[in-house]
């Protein structure tokens, strides 16, 4: 099963984004959907792959914090 990750678009350059996962900044690929800054987005192996509305990616977290406290 793959899992595409919430997270916060917080810098752009030119092919890529850094986003933050709850203090983990990582960069990934913006070449599939155009992003902003302040961005909520859905990254998978490294390639953002949708934009979402803040409420969505709360859930989203709210649900894996869930998840991993639960196993």
């Amino acid at each position: 099963m793959c899992v595409a990750l919430p997270g916060k678009v917080i810098e752009i350059k030119e092919k890529t984004a850094v986003v933050d996962f709850n203090g983990n900044k990582v960069e990934a690929a913006t070449g599939l959907i155009p992003v902003q800054i302040g961005d909520s987005v859905l990254v998978h192996a490294g390639c953002i792959l949708q934009v979402v509305s803040k409420d969505e990616a709360e859930e989203l977290n709210d649900l894996l914090l869930e998840l991993s406290e639960n196993p």
